[in-house]
Formats: structure tokens, sequence, C-alpha cells
């Protein structure tokens, strides 16, 4: 009987979980809805609540930001209003770092991880699994002789928070995981192995 119970719960426990975070994000969502006048909202329209319109909606204002982001009259616009947010005090620190991040994560251009690695970390002996995110500003890496890099080692099972790392290059060694690999181990606390691998 346990042994047809925990299989009931590795078919169970995964399906459930996915549609309590589908059904967080769909109504989290739809509250983009309540930007709309009264009038036009869907329980006024329909006279009952339609599930997923507010992905709907979502959607169409990416759509159209990105039309008129991509030709010359949108751009320019873009651009007046980057300038005017870049310059006004306080705001313009939260904005130029956030604006950095997203063209980091979101352009073709950019990567926010560019290798997983290995790095000695908290201490030699103990390695973690850490991302290679860029080169040091030049004032901190010219206060050393050895060629340094910035590793971004996150915490499991969350990987959006961290430590942040300078490290000479030669310390690092590669964990022959892929990112997304990499990622998908935090995540799991190490139990998820790439393709081939057996967990210990």
């Amino acid at each position: 009987m346990k042994k047809l119970l925990l299989a009931g719960l590795l078919v169970w426990v995964p399906l459930l979980i996915t549609a309590w975070v589908l059904l967080t994000v769909v109504g989290l969502v739809d509250k983009t809805l309540l930007l709309l006048p009264a009038a036009l909202q869907p329980e006024s329209l329909f006279g009952f609540y339609v599930p997923g319109l507010g992905f709907v909606l979502t959607f169409l204002v990416l759509l159209v930001t990105g039309l008129l982001y991509t030709n010359f009259i949108g751009a320019w616009l873009f651009r007046l209003g980057d300038r005017i947010l870049s310059g006004i005090p306080l705001l313009k620190v939260v904005y130029t770092s956030v604006k950095q991040i997203s063209d980091t994560l979101l352009t073709s251009s950019g990567k926010a991880f560019r290798e997983s690695v290995l790095v000695p970390y908290p201490h030699p002996g103990v390695w973690a699994l850490g991302f290679v995110t860029g080169n040091p500003p030049d004032n901190l890496a010219s206060s050393f002789e050895d060629r340094m890099v910035a590793v971004y080692v996150p915490t499991a099972p969350s990987p959006a928070s961290g430590y942040v790392i300078i490290v000479p290059e030669n310390s690092l060694r590669p964990s022959g995981m892929t990112v997304d690999e990499a990622l998908k181990y935090i995540v799991s606390l190490g139990v998820v192995t790439p393709p081939g691998e057996a967990a210990l």
C-alpha cells in the first residue's frame, strides 16, 4: 500500500503544483483587466468572469508596444521618454538599473549568464555552482594581478537570490553543464541531473 500511495503522489503532486502555479499566474495577469473602464470589463460585458482574458489584454498591449517601438516615430518617442526618465534624480537610478538588467535578459544579443562553472565558495575545498556574468569594472580589476571575473552564485532552491563574487579566472573549473542544466540542478536541490548522469 505504501508503494502504491507513493506512486499516486508521484503522479498527482506535479500535476497539482503545475495547475496551482498556472491558476495563480492567470489570476495575477487577469488583474490587468482592472485597468479597463468599468463598462469594458468582462463582468459588465458578459455578466460573468472569464478567466484568461488578462492574457489576451497583456498580449495585445505588448504587441502594440512592440509595433510602435519598431517604427521610426515610435522609436523616437521611446528614446525621448528614456532620456526624460534617465534625467530624473532618484528615479533614474532604479530605471536605468532595471533597464540594463532587462536588456541583458531579454535581448538576443545579450546573455545574462555566459557559462556555468564550479567556483571555490564559500571557502577553498568546497565547490559551488556559479554562473560567469562578466568582467568586473576596471577600478576593481586593477586591484588584482590575476585576471578576475564576476560570478553569480545562486542559492537553492531559488536561484533568484544569491551572491556576486569576484574571483580569479584561473580558480574556476568547468561544470560540464549548460546554463539551463545547472539551473535545473540548483532548483531541484541537486536531484535533477543532466541527461546521461545519475544522481548520487
